[in-house]
């Protein structure tokens, strides 16, 4: 990045109120390509604990995003593991431009020393069996929509089943991604890569060969309800007491629906 535009983002952007403004994303890892916008990062308690956007849009033709995060929302990475699968690894590599005291310093220290211990993943658990229960709802959409040929729900289940049942497992595997684009793979690497659950995310996510034609919405939809079941096994020493009932009934609601639906599809062709 050209130093001049560094300097005119801490100009914009730094302030005395600002403990440490930090370079994140791409730019920081040196994986910046034309398309890549330019994270920055303000720590500072003078905006509120939590975490807020202060600036999205253009800086010298370059898309820059800004956020402050407090004292909170600092904690949170380190003790949220659905926050921690996403920020936690970005501070590693994150390249401070302005460090008040040490403070992100220090705050990067405890990101190189972060281990995923026994009370995160007991965090981890009940993030996922509590998730895996909310997308019920929209595993019934699918039905329906397989049943009615309703595009909207289809479309519902078909991004619940790729998309929400994948961060499941991310977070249940404790996978720190680096960035938006590594999420698919690193989360196929934790599964393994040859699993039957791997397998039926490639469907759910149209996901073809170079020789295969991809798949319909409709079989997208079938193979993310047989994914829903698929994760639930996987999952089944994590699932908690309140969750559990809710999941079986989704499951039997799925086995169920799924044969319905394929003799119903047979009549029709």
């Amino acid at each position: 990045m050209d130093p001049s535009f560094l300097q005119t983002l801490i100009e914009r952007f730094d302030d005395p109120k600002i403990d440490a403004l930090v370079l994140m994303g791409s730019y920081a890892r040196g994986q910046a390509h034309q398309y890549s916008d330019v994270d920055l990062a303000r720590f500072t308690s003078a905006y509120g604990d939590g975490r807020s956007q202060e600036f999205r849009g253009l800086i010298a033709d370059q898309l820059v995003v800004v956020n402050n995060l407090g004292p909170t929302a600092v904690n949170d990475i380190f003790t949220k593991p659905e926050i921690a699968s996403s920020y936690l690894a970005g501070l590693r590599f994150a390249r401070p431009l302005r460090d008040r005291n040490n403070t992100f310093a220090d705050i990067q220290a405890r990101a190189q020393a972060f281990t995923w211990d026994s009370d995160m993943q007991m965090k981890a658990n009940q993030w996922a069996s509590e998730a895996l229960a909310g997308w019920s709802e929209d595993m019934r959409k699918g039905l329906a929509g397989l049943i009615t040929n309703d595009i909207g729900r289809l479309l519902s289940a078909r991004f619940a089943s790729s998309w929400g049942l994948s961060r499941i497992m991310q977070i249940q595997r404790g996978v720190l991604h680096t960035s938006g684009h590594d999420f698919y793979h690193a989360v196929s690497d934790a599964v393994g890569t040859g699993s039957e659950w791997v397998r039926l995310r490639r469907i759910a996510f149209a996901i073809s060969g170079a020789s295969d034609s991809a798949p319909t919405l409709r079989e997208q939809v079938v193979a993310g309800l047989q994914l829903y079941i698929e994760t639930a096994q996987l999952l089944e020493t994590a699932l908690q007491p309140e969750d559990k009932p809710l999941i079986k009934q989704t499951i039997e609601l799925i086995q169920d629906g799924l044969k319905k639906s394929q003799e119903l599809h047979s009549m029709q062709l």
